[in-house]
């Protein structure tokens, strides 16, 4: 009686000191090797040349799973024999898949590769994902997405960091380097390619950029410029507030209703940068930011989400940190389109504008910018650090424990003053809300 492999039979087959097989008739058969391995294969005839089909390993390949595929083969096998349509050397069938698969590898474009380390990379690891698709897709996508990742050179590289630069967007060229240079070690990770184009290119520019103050045209600039552009009242408040109170971005956007108490903001412990609480004087112009009238907890909200049939409503959560990074980014460099279609200048770079009319900057130096004029004002350092909540250096951080209440509330009010005077020059007066319907004049 012709041998008939069952379950029961596959997991009792041992191991001996040498490789042996097991064959159904037909070719189905099972090889166990000296280390203990099962692999299931199909062996048949060609042409009078034997062939040998690895089906898989088990049990990760189940017994009756091993059959279908070699049941499968076989019937390939049995009309490629007649002569019939749909006969088929599976040997031959799986070499040539494995070359289409090596080809499609060195085929991938960068339109496909910034798709695979998003979806394989980006999003399994980072939370910040997004800001890492928004940066692919901005310069790199619009440049690049129909070259193959195999084509692009160190030069290619160089060329579109220096396109970056030249718009006056430095900043920028080094975020795009630092995403541009992980996608590509992602796929030399992944055998996509054989190293990374971004080999021995430098930043394109200094990494300190710790010097950025917006001057007082910057300033008016920047704050009129919020009026013009179609986003969020929560943005253009928390934008505001930020320059406003000197605090950092991340504390900002994550005020609740409940650390307020009159002009007095408190930032907790466990949401302060160094883990001290915080009080920070809110001028009226930062309380007419606020809005607590309109404020259910979260003063600048994330947008809630449309819900499915069913769904609960998920609790109230503050904006994103990147939300209003990603507002600054896309302004500074607006894609130039002519009806509908992306503007290149004659050397491939995409045109961009400048929305914001000020130069590259980033939300922290909205923090720095006031810091500089509160001090411009002749406020002493021990009152700014105070108002930024930096902490006290040397023998004065034990013995010095003045909180600097009412100097806080003076600089503070003094930068109002000076805010008003620089966002009003020329006799215009603009609104501070972001809101339409709640408007403050200066």
């Amino acid at each position: 009686m012709a041998l008939k492999f069952t379950d029961i039979f596959v997991r009792n087959l041992k191991p001996k000191v040498k490789e042996y097989t097991s064959r159904e008739k037909g070719g189905f058969g099972i090889r166990v090797l000296p280390s203990g391995r099962k692999v299931f294969f199909y062996l048949y005839r060609v042409d009078g040349q034997r062939r040998f089909l690895n089906l898989g390993e088990y049990p990760d390949l189940e017994l009756k799973d091993a059959r279908k595929k070699y049941e499968a083969a076989s019937a390939q096998v049995k009309l490629l024999k007649d002569g019939l349509p749909g006969g088929a050397d599976p040997v031959q069938v799986k070499t040539e898949k494995s070359v289409e698969r090596e080809e499609h590898r060195k085929a991938l474009t960068v339109a496909e590769l910034i798709s695979e380390y998003i979806e394989k990379h980006a999003k399994p690891t980072k939370r910040s994902w997004q800001e890492d698709e928004r940066i692919l897709n901005k310069d790199a996508l619009v440049v690049w997405g129909k070259r193959k990742a195999s084509e692009i050179k160190k030069r290619d590289i160089v060329l579109l960091l220096e396109s970056i630069v030249g718009r006056g967007a430095p900043g920028s060229a080094n975020n795009n380097f630092k995403i541009i240079r992980k996608m590509f070690r992602f796929a030399v990770q992944r055998d996509i390619l054989d190293h990374s184009p971004c080999d021995g290119v430098v930043m394109p520019a200094p990494l300190n950029q710790g010097d950025r103050v917006l001057t007082e045209p910057e300033i008016k600039a920047f704050w009129h410029s919020l009026d013009t552009f179609h986003i969020s009242s929560e943005i253009k408040r928390a934008l505001r507030l930020i320059l406003l109170t000197g605090q950092r971005p991340g504390e900002v956007i994550a005020m609740h209703k409940n650390e307020i108490d009159g002009k007095w903001w408190t930032i907790p412990a466990e949401r302060s940068k160094n883990k001290r609480s915080h009080r920070v004087y809110l001028t009226d112009t930062a309380l007419e930011l606020i809005d607590m009238t309109k404020s259910k907890g979260f003063i600048f909200p994330r947008a809630e989400e449309k819900l499915k049939d069913g769904e609960k409503p998920k609790p109230e959560q503050p904006m994103a940190r990147l939300s209003i990074s990603q507002v600054i980014n896309r302004n500074l460099a607006v894609p130039v389109k002519i009806k509908g279609k992306q503007v290149f200048d004659s050397g491939g770079n995409p045109i961009t504008e400048n929305k914001l009319g000020v130069a590259d900057f980033t939300p922290h130096d909205l923090r720095r910018t006031a810091a500089t004029f509160m001090s411009q004002l002749g406020f002493m350092d021990e009152v700014i650090d105070a108002v930024l909540n930096h902490v006290k250096q040397g023998i004065i951080k034990t013995y010095n424990l003045n909180k600097y209440d009412v100097e806080k509330q003076k600089a503070l009010e003094a930068w109002e003053s000076k805010l008003k005077a620089i966002i009003t020059a020329n006799g215009k007066r603009k609104v501070v809300s972001g809101n339409s319907d709640h408007q403050m004049k200066m």
